[in-house]
């Protein structure tokens, strides 16, 4: 008997199949709510190639559905290497596949390049975070800022513009010109009001309603503390702890994960030093209704799971396979 073919899915390929916004937000709720009603997600594995603060991770994942005979289960893995010094050679930092399973046989179905993947699940994430925990304004557009210019940088642009129409955007990057780059983008993407390009990142936060901290992992970690954001200031970090300082969970009103295992797992490590336990995941808060509290700071800190790649991708896939898109290897 021969096996199905391999649907290989290339960056190109995966960007124009994406889901639109609002479908990859429900993707993203769907992943949280999965996280907080049974999914397996063991912990990520790796290994940790020479260049300084790298890593390459396994993460596996499988998410029941509703069918009884587990034809429509998610099954598959996300395989993601890190090497921080790329930056500097002009390299992405971040390279990743994605591979899914059938769900009852399985035989490996498709591989996707996980890059566009990783960072539109992850603005996705914090979407649906800003959505819910926004700090309420009135009589003037919102204020965010973006530290850290990168990909994720670029990911979260059109979600800040969709969610907090208006906006008003400060970015941060420790690279001028990237920062630049980002600010004279963003003035084209609809919903964001106006972006600038900021020297210093503790005045680009000062006064942000929303702040999202992507910054590049490295040695320097926790040095945004409670002093840097305003009173009532969602911040959202999806670069663990390497912007926001341990004191900022420790006296925030919220503080949510979207895992806790992960969390756990890497404060175990010494990459969360001093965070305290979260007060609920984002799927256990979205499923008890929790509310936006009425004052102080909302801390997330979203570490990314392989259930969220698997998630987008089996819907990229679907698309790849009405569109033809794609390229077939023989199984």
């Amino acid at each position: 008997m021969t096996t199905p073919a391999i649907r290989y899915v290339a960056a190109a390929d995966v960007v124009s199949c994406m889901p639109p916004l609002v479908d990859r937000l429900r993707l993203a709720e769907r992943t949280l709510i999965g996280l907080a009603t049974g999914a397996e997600l063991p912990a990520k594995i790796g290994v940790h190639p020479r260049p300084p603060d790298s890593f390459v991770h396994a993460m596996p994942a499988h998410l029941r559905g509703e069918a009884e005979d587990g034809s429509e289960d998610l099954v598959g893995m996300k395989w993601i290497a890190g090497v921080p010094a790329n930056g500097l050679a002009g390299l992405p930092a971040l390279h990743a596949l994605v591979v899914v399973n059938d769900p009852r046989t399985g035989i490996p179905l498709a591989i996707l390049d996980g890059g566009p993947i990783t960072s539109q699940r992850t603005a996705a994430v914090s979407g649906v975070a800003v959505g819910r925990w926004s700090p309420p304004v009135a009589g003037r557009p919102y204020r965010a800022a973006i530290i850290g210019a990168g990909a994720q940088g670029h990911a979260h642009l059109p979600v800040l513009g969709h969610l907090l129409p208006g906006v008003e955007l400060a970015i941060h990057d420790r690279l001028p010109e990237r920062a630049a780059a980002l600010a004279a983008e963003a003035a084209s993407v609809p919903g964001i009001g106006a972006a600038h390009a900021i020297p210093d990142p503790r005045s680009a936060v000062a006064e942000a309603d929303v702040v999202v901290t992507c910054v590049s992992f490295g040695p320097v970690r926790q040095v945004m503390d409670s002093g840097w954001f305003a009173p009532d200031a969602l911040i959202v970090a999806v670069d663990y702890a390497t912007s926001v300082a341990a004191d900022v969970p420790m006296n925030a009103a919220l503080f949510l994960t979207d895992e806790r295992g992960q969390l756990f797992a890497n404060r175990d490590a010494g990459l969360f030093d001093g965070y305290p336990d979260p007060d609920a995941t984002l799927g256990e808060a979205i499923l008890a209704g929790t509310p936006r509290p009425a004052s102080g700071r909302v801390l997330v800190t979203h570490l990314g799971v392989g259930l969220a790649d698997l998630v987008f991708a089996d819907a990229i896939l679907r698309a790849a396979e009405v569109r033809g898109v794609g390229t077939l290897l023989p199984g």
